[in-house]
């Protein structure tokens, strides 16, 4: 299963490097009356990072939650 997510981790950067090389133009992202210039690749990297990071916080506190309902061994 290791072999598995491995491929899965190598093709999705191998495909990340193509998007980036492909995606150097700046686009202007609003948000919230700001706006900003970044090539697209930046923007699409830095909403991946944002990502992982809520998913992985969520993942924890779900967990932790449920974690701390199960009944405590005796």
């Amino acid at each position: 299963m290791r072999w598995v997510h491995l491929t899965i981790v190598v093709l999705f950067v191998a495909i990340m490097i193509v998007f980036v090389i492909q995606n150097r133009e700046a686009v202007t992202m609003a948000i919230l009356g700001f706006s900003f210039r970044a090539p697209l690749a930046l923007v699409a990297a830095g909403i991946y990072v944002l990502g992982a990071i809520t998913g992985g916080s969520l993942f924890a506190l779900l967990r932790r939650s449920i974690e701390g309902a199960r009944p405590a061994r005796a």
